[in-house]
């Protein structure tokens, strides 16, 4: 087991890293309170690993209420996770989560009330959380994966993938996500939905398009525009050609 004072210097440095707002290493130790939750917790949980499990919650939950964060001391937290402001983010018992993971505020890795044992997500290396996220229960995330904001995940997503919307729905990515690298990204993600609701406006314009034609040649475009019922609904051209 990585000593847990070696795994906060590297998230301290994660932050650094991915927050564009962040100055100096001294900004990311006193203003990030993401940090100072995960620095709570490699202590928790390393007490809980040791059987001190009510010692381990007394320190999960103060640093619960300096930082509107609450991780179970129970989790298994990875390398270089960043949480970025980090309001109202849960994280509970079973959960499991990688190396390189950035989870944004509003993220709930909870479970859903009826599985025990191994009831909260297993999440992936490379993976991006956005702001108000849920993922529930004990599925898997693979790694490199995207959640946008506002998804909510209740099965397991492979590796490459990006998840949108509610009930998440799973879009394949082009290309796998190069080792290493961190999608911040949380605005342009793809949406299948829309995409078919825009092919499908496509349609029926074309349609509506070819009606007026035809129209045309039987004379009435006028009474067509009015009656989109049939042609000379309007009885003024019976007589035209």
């Amino acid at each position: 087991m990585e000593n847990w004072k070696t795994l906060v210097k590297e998230d301290r440095e994660a932050v650094l890293a991915r927050d564009p707002a962040a100055k100096s290493m001294m900004e990311v130790r006193l203003c990030y309170p993401g940090l100072v939750a995960l620095k709570s917790h490699r202590r928790a949980h390393a007490l809980y690993r040791r059987g001190h499990t009510l010692l381990a919650r007394w320190i999960s939950q103060r640093a619960r209420h300096r930082t509107s964060i609450e991780i179970h001391p129970g989790a298994q937290i990875g390398r270089r996770v960043f949480i970025d402001h980090g309001d109202g983010v849960v994280i509970g018992e079973t959960t499991v989560i990688g190396d390189d993971v950035t989870i944004y505020q509003g993220v709930t890795l909870g479970g859903t009330g009826k599985d025990v044992g191994k009831r909260h997500p297993t999440i992936g290396s490379n993976v991006t959380i956005g702001a108000g996220a849920k993922v529930l229960g004990p599925i898997t995330v693979g790694n490199n994966v995207k959640i946008g904001a506002a998804a909510v995940v209740l099965r397991d997503v492979p590796d490459n993938c990006t998840v949108v919307g509610n009930p998440g729905r799973i879009v394949q990515k082009k290309k796998p996500q190069k080792q290493g690298e961190v999608d911040l990204d949380q605005v342009n993600l793809p949406d299948p939905m829309l995409e078919r609701m825009e092919a499908l406006v496509h349609r029926l314009t074309v349609l509506e398009e070819c009606l007026a034609r035809h129209a045309a040649k039987l004379g009435c475009e006028e009474c067509f525009e009015k009656r989109p019922d049939g042609p000379c609904a309007c009885g003024e051209h019976r007589d035209a050609p």
